[in-house]
């Protein structure tokens, strides 16, 4: 069955050669990284649960969670948190099967309280976090069910996704998984909430970091200004292993020591003191906020892996625009690729699963379209392999 692919020239300057540039990322610890994080471990958590009962994943969609920030009062050298911080989980969900009530309240619970203790490595998760859950109910008898040849999508949508990194996308995505992995052994200062913002003019990339503090680990002015100082120093020093252009970084900017402003907290969350997050506000499927790139608005966390187009298309895109940038390396400059649904229809038969591509110079495109549209084709056909690595968290949502 042919699955309308359709592979065309992409009449745009490269983005390495236009000369402005600008690239996000939020960090774990941002609260709208929290609550992707928080949904897309709930989800795995029932799609397990109803693995190891029912051998498949049932129907679900767990992308609607919601962090809402307490109060803190932080301070050189420790401080206290006044309000625990808060966490809705909502979504839809098969609780109830042959007439078998599930436990699916306690598993999300678990599956959430469980994230926060894994990553926000300074949040007392148990004491400063209440975790609230207001899924919907649906029941299902699989007695009555039979399985189709065929995955049919839930709803008429589209996943977007570009190929390859530019040289400042690299370095923004490098920074943050910098501080939030190999520093935290050196800097345990420094907390998980951290932002990185990149501005390329030309050949000059300057990086702005907010990084919020652990106070309990910085006894005054003088600490603080050394970890920053030394923050910086480690991301200049890794950036060179990224671009050979001018790169600068600012750390923590809003600080005014006169006036005894730091980016101080608690947790290590900005989350602990009114900031919230919502799924679906941050990072793309590939790590990054990339404004002068396609992008989706489409929340990939936390939606079922199966049927949910949402998901698997973004995520498809994602991968299939990576594997041409690296398999076509030196023939194709780069690559978009969108892909869209209809309801009701097979996942893997889109309406249409379009290609643009800039090939390299003296390279036409006639002479790799094919290759373009085979590795589209197989990834479509194949897309039952990306539910199982979805389910395992092999697979990178925000």
């Amino acid at each position: 069955m042919p699955r309308n692919i359709f592979v065309e020239e992409l009449t745009n300057t490269p983005i390495e050669e236009q000369s402005t540039e600008i690239v996000e990322r939020k960090g774990i610890g941002h609260p709208d990284s929290v609550a992707d994080g928080l949904a897309e471990e709930v989800s795995r958590a029932l799609c397990k649960m109803y693995i190891d009962r029912y051998g498949r994943v049932l129907h679900h969609n767990t992308d609607e969670v919601q962090v809402v920030g307490g109060q803190s009062a932080p301070k050189f050298g420790g401080g206290v948190v006044l309000e625990p911080c808060y966490v809705l989980l909502v979504g839809r969900a098969v609780t109830q099967v042959n007439g078998e009530r599930l436990p699916y309240r306690a598993a999300a619970v678990h599956a959430a309280r469980a994230y926060l203790k894994k990553v926000c490595t300074s949040l007392d998760a148990d004491a400063d976090v209440i975790i609230d859950t207001k899924i919907g109910q649906g029941s299902i008898d699989l007695r009555g069910v039979y399985e189709s040849p065929k995955l049919l999508a839930n709803d008429t949508s589209f996943g977007v996704s570009f190929g390859p990194y530019s040289e400042t996308e690299t370095l923004v995505l490098r920074t943050e998984e910098l501080i939030n992995g190999k520093l935290k052994k050196d800097l345990k200062e420094v907390g998980q909430d951290v932002k990185v913002m990149a501005v390329r003019r030309k050949d000059k990339i300057r990086l702005t970091i907010a990084a919020a503090m652990v106070d309990r680990h910085i006894p005054d002015k003088a600490h603080y200004a050394s970890v920053v100082e030394e923050l910086q120093e480690r991301v200049l020093d890794q950036a060179t292993k990224y671009t050979n252009r001018e790169v600068v970084a600012d750390v923590n900017t809003a600080d005014n020591p006169a006036a005894g402003i730091f980016y101080l907290t608690v947790t290590g969350l900005s989350w602990e003191n009114g900031d919230d997050g919502s799924v679906g506000r941050g990072n793309r499927v590939n790590g990054l906020i990339t404004p002068y790139r396609p992008m989706s608005l489409e929340a990939a966390a936390g939606k079922n892996p199966i049927t949910h187009v949402g998901k698997l298309y973004n995520l498809l895109s994602f991968d299939l625009s990576q594997q041409i940038a690296k398999e076509l390396q030196g023939r194709v400059r780069e690559v978009w690729i969108r892909i869209v649904s209809q309801i009701g229809k097979p996942v893997d038969e889109p309406q249409a699963a379009t290609v643009q591509a800039i090939p390299a110079k003296g390279t036409s495109l006639s002479k790799i379209k094919g290759d373009i549209e085979g590795i589209v084709d197989d990834g479509l056909a194949d897309i039952a392999s990306l539910t199982k690595r979805i389910v395992k968290g092999e697979v990178r949502v925000f």
